[in-house]
């Protein structure tokens, strides 16, 4: 006779999947910093895109 014995589990059911939460508001701070990222991100695309006019011409 064994000392001891395991329980057996049951498989759980399926579960269906779940609603996604609504969307919570972005707190302020989280809006400024996508702003100022975003700003940089465009600025950082322009000075790739645009000549460079360090170089002066000759006179």
């Amino acid at each position: 006779m064994p000392a001891f014995t395991f329980e057996k589990i049951t498989p759980s059911a399926r579960r269906t999947p779940t609603v996604p939460a609504p969307k919570k508001p972005r707190s302020v701070i989280s809006q400024m910093i996508d702003r100022i990222a975003e700003r940089r991100a465009r600025r950082s695309l322009q000075d790739e895109r645009s000549p460079q006019r360090d170089d002066k011409p000759a006179e």
